[in-house]
């Protein structure tokens, strides 16, 4: 594998869950506007790394899921 994931099981769920919302409302609710459109392409990209479990902004930032046990700061 070229990546190490930095996502957890948890948080892939809830990205992958955001970003359909986040299409939905782009699409539907703000009705194709620009506004809708730059909202369904950042859920279109919130839910690739929910699928992948990779997010390029939390491995440059150096993140690291939470383990069991661990509290995340």
């Amino acid at each position: 594998m070229f990546y190490a994931k930095n996502v957890g099981p948890k948080e892939r769920i809830v990205r992958t869950v955001g970003g359909a919302i986040m299409i939905l409302c782009g699409v539907v609710g703000l009705r194709l506007s620009p506004l809708g459109l730059l909202l369904g392409g950042v859920g279109i990209v919130t839910i690739v790394t929910g699928l992948v479990g990779f997010c390029p902004a939390c491995a440059m930032v150096g993140r690291k899921p939470a383990g069991r046990g661990e509290i995340q700061s």
